[in-house]
């Protein structure tokens, strides 16, 4: 299966390496002694990193072993995974569905069995679309709560470094491990005994609504409707950013003329985003922001789909271009900031889908139990 496009086998100085929990990180982390290809050709004759990425050290310190790289959609500017040169990983439970981007192999490692846990980033919801097209959970932590060192791009008020697990007891055993300051790694999760949620109106598939209703319910915790007027202006300002930002990061990639067509194509729309884009995007990012604190003044937590449908066939996958809206419902928490995760659902239809919380900046604790709450209550798996 083309999921791992390096294995390796690094851990600290543990005297039982075998006993220790694998993880495999996304090919835009830095792992000393091994070039950072990001997915792309032009990136084929990059030199080994010279450092670990400072969640590499954190891991190791924290007792895992590095299993190797995942492959991952070009250069991290895509939604389904597919990618030519360095490949597409399978979806292992959803194999006629793409197993999402941009942070495909690291869901497929989880999804797959090959590994505990996994790494990917998270820019406009590629973490948590691969994990909901994988069934998979997936963390996009609150922006900056875990270290970007080492990670491309090197520069991004977007991304996030966040893990993947099939299970929250993993997941969290991860996130403790990339972020030192995450409480449960000394404790037990935040009481959610008391907290409510907000269930979000969006226009989402009415199975995936009804799936995600129940989820929530099932939790037994207080429920309420809330609506986020912003969402759609959000999700526009959040294309921008990125188009803007990655321009920057990969524009010198793209004119090596090594950059596969389809992400290229993408860049090179992205490199018309003016000025004038950018000042919108902000001022929506100011007012959104203030927005979804508010709600969370109220709730606790914000629940809502990861995906409005399902995610594309292989088979009709090929445009790339004309998928980018797989995250209309993601996109929105990357340019707040916030903290989301994606739960996966039993699939509705025959295809994947997944639940997403939402949380308060530096809430992630809260948002692990909610999380951890709503999982011990679904039904098991088929």
């Amino acid at each position: 299966m083309t999921i791992f496009v390096q294995t390796l086998d690094i851990a600290g100085d543990a005297a039982d390496r075998d006993a220790l929990p694998t993880v495999a990180l996304k090919d835009t982390i830095d792992i000393a002694g091994t070039p950072t290809r990001a997915g792309s050709r032009s990136l084929d004759d990059a030199p080994p990193a010279p450092a670990h990425a400072e969640i590499v050290r954190n891991l190791l310190a924290a007792g895992w072993r590095i299993a190797g790289k995942t492959t991952m959609h070009e250069l991290a500017f895509g939604t389904t995974g597919i990618n030519r040169w360095a490949g597409t990983a399978p979806n292992p439970k959803f194999p006629d569905f793409v197993p999402g981007g941009s942070s495909s192999g690291s869901a497929a490692a989880v999804a797959a069995g090959m590994v505990d846990a996994s790494i990917g980033t998270d820019t406009g919801g590629s973490v948590r679309i691969p994990a909901a097209c994988c069934g998979v959970f997936g963390l996009k932590p609150t922006f900056g709560r875990v270290s970007r060192q080492g990670v491309m791009p090197a520069r991004s008020t977007l991304d996030c470094v966040g893990p993947f697990a099939a299970d929250m007891r993993s997941l969290v055993a991860c996130m403790a491990a990339i972020d030192p300051s995450f409480r449960s790694g000394s404790g037990p999760l935040p009481s959610v005994d008391d907290v409510a949620i907000g269930l979000l109106e969006t226009d989402a598939d009415a199975g995936i609504a009804a799936a995600v209703r129940a989820a929530v319910e099932a939790a037994g915790l207080p429920v309420e409707p809330v609506r986020l007027t912003g969402m759609r202006a959000a999700f526009e300002a959040g294309l921008s950013i990125i188009n803007v930002e990655t321009w920057a990061a990969c524009a010198a990639l793209v004119e090596t003329g090594l950059v596969g067509e389809d992400v290229a194509f993408r860049l090179r729309n992205a490199a018309r985003t003016t000025v004038e884009d950018v000042g919108r995007a902000e001022e929506v990012r100011t007012t959104f922001t203030a927005e979804v604190d508010a709600l969370l003044d109220r709730v606790a937590v914000i629940a809502l789909p990861t995906m409005a449908g399902p995610p594309p066939l292989v088979a009709e996958a090929g445009d790339t271009s004309r998928l980018v809206r797989m995250t209309t419902l993601v996109r929105p928490f990357n340019l707040s900031g916030h903290p989301a995760i994606a739960i996966p659902l039993a699939p509705v239809d025959g295809a994947p889908a997944s639940l997403q919380l939402v949380a308060a900046k530096g809430a992630d604790e809260l948002l692990c139990a909610v999380a951890t709450r709503i999982a011990d209550r679904l039904p098991p798996p088929d």
